[in-house]
């Protein structure tokens, strides 16, 4: 448990400041940011409790909440995110996932992580713009901005999951 809660924290502060010093700085044709934190959600090891990811990803949310200065709709998403996190892993996963494992392409597989990881990334990109726009205003936009930051996280969750792989095989 206690290496679990290391590897937590560590990425915890990595991918916020991945985020605050980074992430929030590209912003594709005024339209799309990447949120690459949300890696954090993604990569809780599966022992941990629902009540714990929930805590994890509602206190990651408000992190970004401070230095983004968006008053709580990170946090808000996170917590909807790590809400459903552990139904979506297991529910989307067909391997048998012991103690102490992290999800990812190896324990996963590359499918059901794809699944899982777009699913969550899914999930809170919904929840984020929802609240963000507060009505419908645009939903020709809202969509457009939603599917647009889904594929540009996921392509940077698919970069450091590779890059994560390259680095324990050496």
């Amino acid at each position: 448990m206690t290496r679990n809660l290391i590897k937590i924290i560590i990425y915890f502060i990595v991918y916020v400041a991945l985020q605050v010093l980074i992430m929030d700085n590209i912003y594709l044709f005024r339209i799309v940011t990447p949120f690459l934190y949300l890696y954090v959600i993604v990569k809780i090891p599966v022992n941990v409790s629902r009540s714990q990811v929930i805590a994890i990803s509602f206190l990651l949310g408000l992190v970004i909440d401070i230095f983004s200065n968006t008053l709580g709709m990170h946090a808000a998403a996170c917590s909807l995110a790590g809400l459903f996190r552990n139904p979506l892993m297991y529910s989307l996963s067909n391997k048998e996932l012991t103690e102490g494992d992290t999800p990812s392409f190896k324990t996963l597989g590359v499918g059901a992580f794809m699944k899982y990881a777009i699913s969550l990334v899914f999930l809170h990109h919904v929840a984020l713009f929802l609240i963000e726009s507060i009505s419908l205003f645009d939903p020709v936009f809202l969509l457009l901005r939603i599917f647009s930051c889904v594929i540009l996280t996921m392509l940077f969750i698919i970069i450091v999951e590779a890059f994560h792989i390259e680095r324990k095989k050496k």
